[in-house]
């Protein structure tokens, strides 16, 4: 395998990077994902150390002493959400380039650590409303939670220029071509 690299997909909860990055591991049998550590509760449909490691405030709050992180970030009051360095060698000793579905701060810190072997593509909704609907529309949240996510995901969308790539999410089946394209481009480099 060519240098490692590492493939992060951001954007603001609803934008649609999760599919992408599911929709590219299907497809890339090169590609391995970085799983995110976190506080929050496991919702019903989650595995823990699949989705994300569920651990708890404590542990979290030890890893982050002894510097285990590549990035983190406190998302909401106790809400912690983070890169492990460990699972970054995890994928790269599967001889895997790495993929990342996080938030915007982390996918600066990504960048900033590993600044010329990472791509860093911004996932856009078609407009804000499109995606204030389609948060509101997952019915997963409570309306306090709801609220917070919105106003969370309209400071995100400030953050789009700070990337190396804009994807429009409209049309999913294009956006997903356009995502295999992106991630071929830079992995040919």
């Amino acid at each position: 395998m060519q240098k490692k690299k590492l493939i992060v997909f951001t954007a603001p909860s609803g934008a649609g990077k999760t599919t992408i990055v599911k929709h590219l591991l299907k497809k890339f049998s090169f590609l391995g994902f970085s799983i995110s550590a976190t506080t929050r509760q496991k919702r019903d449909h989650e595995t823990d150390g699949l989705d994300y490691y569920f651990i708890s405030l404590d542990q979290f709050r030890e890893k982050l002493e002894n510097k285990a992180f590549v990035e983190w970030e406190e998302v909401y009051d106790n809400q912690y959400y983070g890169t492990l360095k460990s699972e970054v060698e995890r994928v790269w000793d599967l001889g895997k380039h790495i993929i990342f579905d996080i938030d915007v701060k982390g996918a600066v810190s990504i960048k900033n650590a590993y600044p010329e072997d990472t791509l860093v593509i911004f996932v856009k909704p078609p407009s804000p409303e499109i995606l204030f609907e389609r948060l509101r529309n997952r019915k997963t949240e409570s309306a306090e939670s709801l609220q917070k996510r919105i106003a969370r995901a309209a400071r995100e969308l400030t953050f789009e220029d700070r990337f190396d790539a804009v994807l429009v999410n409209n049309v999913l089946e294009e956006t997903l071509i356009k995502a295999e394209n992106l991630v071929l481009e830079f992995l040919n480099k």
